[in-house]
């Protein structure tokens, strides 16, 4: 199982792209890490380094045999990963070492929903990328999500989220829906109320049992996410209750929710992937790395019934992606930041991406041919190289807040009382405000 990238955890999961192959002769020439310092503080009398990587969940360096080909390139150095299975045991942990100067490793995975935390109060700890990396190469957003206002680049951006639509094919036969991607996306090119529409439309004929959507807090998050107005201004003041992001994403689920159209389900919970294997649900807003979730719990049996498509109006989200930074107060600072830069070279994130399926934040990845020409044999071959490309230039810029996370899951467990306890609109915003200003004071 490969990762959720939310704040709740990288889950694992596995994912098969279909593409045409990286050579071991470009992995080997392209980003090489450069000879290692004899000089190093962290080295031994033979000058051999050990560096150490700390993560969570799955970043595919395994998967992809990043760590041994780097060796190959730097006889001298060698690349350990210590890796924590969910990112909300991972996090704590992280800001203890900070506080405390002691325990960190030379590299350190940052999840997106704490970057922005991070460049607030940590950026001094982080040595400055933007000496040695090209934050050019990124999406233009992700390389500000890392930027303190210094200008000082904390953290090298791996991979992201953009938003596609997944849809059950079988599902959509059998309702009289339009099968063809091109045509679902028609279908709903007004934007998330066209969505809405046609979930209406799948309700009047849906197979017995069977829910237009997983999820109307999944929803919400992506019409809030695609949005440049989320939750918190430029100033750094939370504006949830204002943003009009916030309002129509909150308004559309709650519309879903009193219609019906959702099975309001916790994503990647039990029932969750009950839903997937009986083919009870006809959507799910799919980010890069979710078609690894589906075609994992909907199993073999539904192979091929299942397909990928534009995220509704055209305008992507993202939801997910990392970052990867090297602490000051390491012992090989100069060869753990040689190492972030071949790890998050095009080359290196197009490996990746064929290994795991998550999807590269450097657009010199795109080109590739194990990006630009993969595809997904389970979603009937949908050529999702194209489509998250398409959907990753598409995505607004937004502000990134510290307690972004705190704030989106207070939310969706209000939204999922509307789904699944028929509590009203408005009595679930009080609670979720109430809640939410407690927790950020």
């Amino acid at each position: 199982m490969r990762i959720t990238r939310s704040v709740a955890g990288r889950r694992r999961r596995t994912a098969i792209v279909a593409t045409t192959g990286l050579t071991v002769t470009a992995l080997l020439l392209t980003g090489c890490g450069g000879s290692s310092d004899s000089g190093s503080k962290g080295a031994d009398a033979d000058g051999n380094i050990t560096l150490t990587v700390a993560d969570f969940g799955q970043f595919g360096y395994k998967e992809a045999g990043l760590f041994e080909k780097y060796h190959e390139l730097n006889p001298k150095i060698t690349v350990k990963e210590d890796t924590t299975a969910e990112e909300k045991n991972y996090y704590p942990k992280l800001l203890q070492q900070l506080n405390s100067g002691s325990g960190l490793a030379d590299v350190q995975g940052i999840e997106v929903g704490r970057i922005k935390e991070i460049v607030d109060t940590k950026a001094e700890s982080f040595a400055d990328l933007s000496k040695v990396i090209d934050v050019n190469e990124w999406v233009s957003w992700k390389a500000k999500q890392a930027t303190a206002p210094s200008g000082a680049v904390i953290g090298a951006g791996t991979d992201i989220g953009p938003m596609s639509l997944c849809y059950n094919r079988e599902l959509f036969e059998k309702a009289g829906l339009p099968t063809d991607r091109a045509e679902v996306a028609k279908r709903t090119a007004g934007g998330w109320e066209d969505f809405l529409a046609l979930g209406e439309e799948y309700k009047k004929k849906a197979p017995q049992g069977t829910y237009f959507m997983d999820s109307a807090s999944a929803m919400f998050n992506a019409v809030v996410s695609s949005s440049p107005e989320q939750y918190y201004d430029a100033s750094g003041k939370p504006v949830y209750k204002e943003s009009a992001g916030v309002k129509k994403g909150w308004d559309l689920a709650a519309e879903a929710a009193s219609k019906k159209l959702t099975q309001g389900l916790a994503q990647f919970e039990d029932q969750w992937q009950a839903a997937l294997r009986k083919s009870t649900v006809a959507t799910v807003v799919c980010p890069a790395w979710m078609a690894g979730q589906i075609s994992t719990y909907a199993g073999d049996a539904n192979k091929g019934k299942w397909d990928i498509t534009s995220a509704p109006g055209g305008v992507s989200a993202n939801w997910g992606g990392s970052f990867l930074a090297v602490p000051k107060s390491g012992k090989n600072v100069d060869e753990a930041t040689k190492l972030v830069k071949w790890l998050t070279a095009p080359e290196q994130q197009a490996a990746v991406f064929k290994a795991i399926g998550v999807f590269p934040s450097n657009q010199g990845a795109y080109e590739l041919p194990d990006v630009k020409s993969a595809t997904l044999p389970y979603f009937n071959n949908a050529p999702i190289g194209q489509i998250y490309a398409d959907g990753a230039k598409s995505i607004p810029e937004a502000v990134l807040g510290p307690k972004d996370g705190v704030i989106k899951d207070s939310i969706s467990t209000q939204i999922n009382n509307m789904e699944q306890r028929g509590t009203k609109p408005d009595a679930a915003w009080d609670v979720a405000v109430r809640t939410i200003d407690k927790a950020i004071g």
